[in-house]
């Protein structure tokens, strides 16, 4: 009860500048890009043009590029889940439009432009088999997922620092390779959406920072705990239709390491990152079990290069409903 008392008053504390950081990390309403300033704007004379440029741009993507494509994007759609799991932390007023629940309100606003750019974007894109994706995406706010932060506000705000530096450069990757393959339109949605996914990151990241300079001993531990447990992705919960919970993360998680968009090294990265900028070496005054999760925590990174190393990636597709053999329906 303590511990919770504890991190109740350190969430009081930090929301007396949720003001603050929603002006400064999130963007006004009517100053934000929206999806229709990337797609074919069907009010225009030229639409057929654009959409014609979809079609033609697409037929350049491979097999493995439209499933993960297709991953990210049901993993943004599932958004109603993420919103209700952060609103149910402890220190959030989940009826409330201000403070904690304000800033949740405000980054889910800018999260949900996301899932709707990219899937019509795959609509109008005519190669993937979007009512198999749908419902993988049903079956995904259905599930729901558990990724091991119960209430607990340090916990969570590690994972979210982590998963959104990990979606920036996943959506960037993507954006890099439609580059690469001539196609402009979804590069540019994929850069625009890896910015955002970025001042979110930069947010959460604060959030923690300031957590462990009010209460370093539990915030070492709770970042500890996180990667003790790794850091779960929310596609890791995906499934296609006829099929159980997370079958289809491996699969999927095989086809972005083959394209180099999110690797374990990635993963490694992500960690070493946070490591620093928290500057976690430099506390002192930490409970002992606080120190051992710090030298756990400095050591981890390069434990996990070591493994890594070693790892090979299976270079067997798996042939998904979302998507024919040869990316087309």
């Amino acid at each position: 009860m303590a511990l919770d008392n504890m991190r109740l008053e350190v969430m009081q504390t930090v929301e007396k500048d949720v003001d603050s950081f929603v002006e400064k990390y999130l963007i006004p309403v009517e100053e934000i890009w929206q999806p229709t300033d990337l797609l074919p704007n069907f009010q225009k004379e030229n639409y057929m043009d654009e959409l014609e440029q979809i079609r033609e741009e697409a037929k350049e993507l491979g097999y493995d590029f439209w499933v993960v494509l297709v991953a990210d994007m049901v993993t943004e759609e599932a958004l109603p889940t993420y919103e209700s799991w952060l609103m149910d932390m402890k220190g959030v007023d989940q009826h409330g439009r201000d403070g904690w629940s304000k800033w949740i309100r405000h980054w889910t606003g800018e999260e949900n432009r996301h899932g709707d750019t990219l899937n019509k974007y795959l609509y109008l894109s005519g190669r993937v088999n979007m009512r198999e994706i749908e419902k993988t995406t049903q079956y995904l706010i259905n599930d729901g997922f558990d990724i091991g932060t119960g209430r607990d506000p340090y916990k969570n705000f590690v994972y979210t620092s982590f998963q959104e530096l990990a979606t920036n450069i996943s959506h960037k990757r993507v954006g890099q390779l439609a580059k690469k393959k001539g196609n402009k339109m979804l590069a540019k949605m994929c850069s625009i959406i890896a910015g955002d996914e970025m001042r979110h990151h930069l947010a959460y990241r604060e959030f923690v920072k300031i957590i462990f300079e009010h209460d370093p001993s539990e915030m070492m531990l709770a970042f500890n705990d996180m990667m003790k447990k790794k850091i779960v992705m929310p596609a890791q919960f995906i499934r296609e239709s006829g099929q159980g919970i997370a079958e289809a993360f491996e699969n999927f998680s095989n086809a972005a390491q083959r394209l180099g968009v999110y690797t374990t090294f990635d993963y490694i990265d992500i960690l070493k990152k946070l490591n620093d900028y928290w500057e976690i070496d430099k506390y002192t005054s930490l409970t002992d079990e606080a120190e051992k999760a710090r030298d756990y925590l400095m050591a981890l990174p390069d434990r996990m290069s070591r493994i890594a190393n070693r790892i090979s990636i299976p270079q067997d597709q798996h042939q998904f409903k979302w998507v024919e053999a040869n990316g087309r329906i």
